[in-house]
């Protein structure tokens, strides 16, 4: 089986480098190298499908409001508040202030923390670019090579991604003797989890297909081919906030 899904994302890498797919304007193309790209895969699969400016330069509220509503169907309002801590805390070098390039989101302890599950630290001299290495101990947690033989295997729970989350931030705060435990990173770190979580929820099945997880990020592209349908029903910021609670109670189990 997991040879199976390893030659699957091989013959997909392929496919995907050479020719652009998707719904319609919103198709999934690979970024330019002079395009701009965050640490946050949920940002950058936006702007590899259109729904963000494909530069990934200039992002406005409007633009991301739009976006967001488009691509995920979460009320149009749900990230305001992110949108501007992240002016706030001056990370833009668009030279507007309402606005900012999604590189900009690099700035460590200010948008970006110590921990990611697709980034190196900031120690290591990288945070920007997904780290294979860093994801594939979160990927191995997760299982996501295997989708086993029952149809509950092929789903990603809450219990699963929270103990993942916990479990990298451990190695982070080995490998990095200048790991942070910033308010922002203890906030944030499961926040993020629960943010991908509900992104990509299936709540019949309670779980977040592996196959997904492992398009939006390793690919940073919205799962399409694998089966996923903008959801009918409008999420918020409540929603991510239940979520966050699911994770945060199976961390205070551990």
């Amino acid at each position: 089986m997991k040879i199976a899904f390893i030659l699957e994302t091989a013959l997909f890498g392929l496919a995907a480098a050479s020719c652009p797919f998707g719904h319609g304007n919103h198709k999934y193309q690979k970024p330019r190298p002079e395009d701009s790209r965050s640490p946050c895969p949920g940002l950058n699969v936006l702007a590899n499908h259109g729904w963000l400016p494909r530069s990934g330069k200039n992002i406005d509220l409007a633009t991301v409001r739009s976006a967001v509503a488009g691509a995920y169907n979460y009320a149009p309002t749900t990230f305001d508040e992110a949108f501007q801590m992240a002016l706030d805390v001056n990370v833009s070098t668009s030279g507007n202030s309402s606005t900012f390039h999604l590189a900009d989101l690099r700035k460590h302890n200010a948008a970006e923390f110590d921990g990611s599950l697709s980034r190196n630290d900031a120690y290591f001299g990288d945070n920007l670019h997904f780290s294979p290495a860093v994801w594939g101990t979160v990927a191995e947690r997760l299982n996501l090579y295997d989708a086993g033989d029952c149809n509950r295997d092929t789903y990603v729970t809450v219990e699963m991604a929270a103990r993942a989350r916990a479990a990298r931030v451990q190695d982070a705060m080995r490998a990095n003797p200048n790991f942070t435990n910033s308010k922002l990173a203890m906030e944030g770190s499961p926040g993020t989890t629960s943010l991908y979580l509900t992104t990509l929820w299936d709540y019949e099945a309670d779980g977040a297909p592996k196959a997904w997880v492992r398009a939006f990020f390793e690919d940073e592209r919205i799962p399409y081919i694998e089966g996923y349908q903008r959801p009918k029903t409008p999420r918020n910021f409540t929603d991510i906030g239940n979520m966050n609670a699911r994770v945060l109670a199976v961390d205070a189990k551990a």
